[in-house]
C-alpha cells in the first residue's frame, strides 16, 4: 500500500510542479520574474525525479536496499538542484520587488550556494551506501539553511512593504519546507516514520510554484 501511494502522490507532484513550469515559461514573453519562476519549477521537478522515480521502482520492486546506489545518485542530484532552485528564487525576489543594490547579499548567496555544492560532492557524503554518515548530512545542509533562513526573511520583509498579494505567503511556504526537511535529515535513518514530513514539505513546494503561477495569470 506504501508503494502505491507514495508513488501516486510522487506522480502528481512531479507532474504539477513540472507542468506549470512549461506554462510559465511558455506565456512569460518579455516578462523576466515569470520566466525565472517557470524555469525554477521545472529544475526544482526534474531535479527530484532523479530521486523519486528510482524510489518508486524500488518500492514497487525488491526495496530500498536493492537500489542504494541509484537512490543515493538521486539524492545528489537533487541536493544540487534544490540549490539552484533557491538561488533563482532569490532572483525572482530582485526582480519582483526591484531591488538593484544589495551586491553584498548577492555574493553571499552565491557563496553559500557553491559551498553547499563543494560539500555534496565530497566523497564522505558516500551517496552511494546504504548508510551514508549523518554528520556529513548536517554539514552540506547548513549552508542550504542559511540560503532558506534569508529568502525566508528577504520575503518576509518585502511582501509586507509592498502589501504583496500573490507572495504574501512565500515565506510561510518555504519555512513550513524547512521545518518539514531538518528533522528528516536529522533523525529519518534512526526513526522511519520521520520520513513521512516529506509529504507536507513537497506540499509547500506546490504552494511556492502554485502562488508563482498565479503571480503570473496576474500580470498577463
Amino acid at each position: 500500500m506504501q508503494a502505491i501511494m507514495e508513488t501516486l502522490f510522487d506522480i502528481v507532484y512531479l507532474t504539477t510542479v513540472i507542468t506549470l513550469g512549461i506554462l510559465m515559461i511558455r506565456r512569460a514573453g518579455s516578462n523576466t520574474q515569470t520566466k525565472l519562476f517557470g524555469i525554477m519549477a521545472v529544475v526544482l521537478g526534474c531535479g527530484d525525479a532523479f530521486h523519486l522515480i528510482p524510489r518508486a521502482y524500488a518500492l514497487c520492486t525488491d526495496g530500498l536496499a536493492a537500489h542504494a546506489a541509484a537512490l543515493g545518485i538521486g539524492k545528489l542530484v537533487t541536493s544540487i538542484t534544490m540549490t539552484i532552485f533557491y538561488v533563482l528564487l532569490y532572483h525572482v525576489w530582485r526582480k519582483r520587488y526591484e531591488i538593484t543594490e544589495r551586491g553584498a547579499l548577492t555574493t553571499a548567496i552565491y557563496i553559500l550556494a557553491a559551498l553547499r555544492v563543494v560539500l555534496c560532492l565530497f566523497p564522505q557524503n558516500a551517496w552511494l551506501e546504504a548508510a551514508p554518515p549523518l554528520s556529513w548530512g548536517i554539514w552540506r545542509n547548513i549552508p542550504f539553511a542559511l540560503i532558506g533562513l534569508i529568502i525566508i526573511v528577504l520575503f518576509y520583509q518585502e511582501s509586507r512593504r509592498h502589501l504583496d498579494k500573490d507572495f504574501r505567503f512565500m515565506w510561510l511556504a518555504i519555512t513550513i519546507s524547512f521545518l518539514m526537511y531538518i528533522p528528516v535529515v536529522l533523525f529519518a535513518d534512526t526513526i522511519p516514520p520521520v520520513g513521512a514530513l516529506m509529504i507536507p514539505k513537497t506540499i509547500a513546494y506546490v504552494w511556492v510554484v502554485w502562488m508563482g503561477f498565479q503571480a503570473s495569470r496576474s500580470q498577463k
